[in-house]
């Protein structure tokens, strides 16, 4: 059971209304994240800003993203996430059996030399960042990743490392 009310569209501010028409154009709902984070509209506008910003534009293709979103919150044990990650991996096509593979055995997922590396760095960030040594930064270069992409997939990472704790400490429900 969630610690915190989530805020209504009805209930909330002009501005609120505004950004939960905006989320709800994107995902066809206004998941309880934002809804949580509408408590304070000021982290909402910043938050949902910073999810466009990261997930919706880049290089990366969004596979690439949601996996990282999917494994990092794995990785923290995050259920809401988990749950909303592969929900969002399956609606752009990916099966549940290579869901299973991204998280048991990455090596052998559909994605190139640069994004496995990429993904890796994410997870590894994720874990334990003072332990990422330079050789897995190399590894990144070396399959062709530019250092743009190498700060947009850990701007991934952080963003979902912080919903994970977010979300995890009011226990946000997925509903």
């Amino acid at each position: 059971m969630s610690r915190i009310s989530t805020i209504n569209s009805i209930l909330s501010d002009n501005r609120v209304q505004e950004i939960f028409t905006e989320i709800d154009a994107t995902f066809g709902r206004v998941p309880n994240l934002f809804k949580t984070y509408a408590h304070h509209p000021p982290l909402l506008e910043a938050n949902w800003n910073k999810v466009k910003q990261v997930m919706l534009t880049g290089v990366l293709p969004r596979k690439v993203k949601e996996s990282v979103a999917f494994l990092v919150s794995k990785d923290n044990s995050c259920q809401y996430c988990i749950a909303a990650h592969t929900g969002a991996l399956q609606s752009i096509g990916i099966s549940d059996d290579e869901i299973t593979m991204i998280e048991t055995d990455l090596a052998q997922a559909d994605f190139s030399p640069k994004e496995k590396a990429l993904i890796e760095l994410a997870r590894q960030a994720n874990k334990a960042p003072l332990k990422v040594g330079d050789e897995l930064l190399a590894s990144c270069r070396i399959a062709g990743a530019a250092d743009a992409e190498i700060v947009e997939i850990l701007g991934v990472m952080e963003l979902f490392t912080a919903f994970n704790r977010f979300l995890d400490t009011l226990q946000v429900e997925l509903g």
